[in-house]
């Protein structure tokens, strides 16, 4: 059965978080995050803060983010609905190299959000908190393909590690050759010297 169609209060206030998100970015490019205040981004899309409050709970760093439903989604479809015979580790590498600071040759628009979020730390904080809320759901699918209980502990490993791996190499000078090498570890374990 299809999901129904959201109605016309979820359609207003999906259409006010997209808004405020969209001035919430084009001031903290505008002016850089800390010179932006909530009121201002308030003012930006006609709205009072108590109302922008109301849409974004967790204050001025989580404007310019959606509530990581989506990201959540996306994370464990490439667990539960990656092709068959793709390992579970080369699932994770590849949707977190389709991420951020990580895609190859990003729009200009995506280029300058993802530096805004990377050099912001506010901005990159949040979005690490959005990170982590998508650690029991993952450590649990991880556990599912693996034939574990959820919560077996190297299921809720791997999850924190892959959830770190963001915040730990975004700022990296390649950040897809930082990818890889966590990603190796995770595969193949520590290499022996020599």
């Amino acid at each position: 059965m299809p999901a129904e169609p959201p109605g016309r209060r979820e359609r207003k206030n999906s259409q006010t978080r997209r808004s405020l998100a969209e001035a919430a970015e084009r001031l903290f490019l505008e002016k850089g995050y800390d010179q932006v205040g909530v009121k201002e981004i308030a003012d930006a899309v006609d709205i009072s803060v108590p109302t922008m409050f109301r849409h974004v709970p967790d204050g001025k760093e989580a404007v310019m983010f959606d509530d990581g439903v989506e990201r959540r989604e996306a994370l464990l479809a490439a667990v539960t609905e990656r092709p068959a015979g793709q390992s579970l580790m080369v699932a994770l590498r590849k949707f977190m190299l389709g991420r951020g600071p990580f895609i190859v040759d990003p729009s200009p628009e995506i280029r300058r959000r993802t530096e805004l979020i990377m050099n912001t730390p506010a901005l990159r904080d949040y979005s690490r908190v959005l990170w982590i809320r998508c650690e029991a759901p993952l450590a649990a699918a991880i556990a599912a393909e693996l034939g574990h209980t959820p919560e077996d502990i190297t299921a809720r490993a791997v999850a924190r590690y892959v959830l770190e791996i963001p915040q730990f190499v975004g700022g990296e000078p390649d950040p897809r050759a930082a990818v890889d090498a966590i990603f190796a570890l995770l595969e193949h374990g520590v290499p022996r010297p020599g």
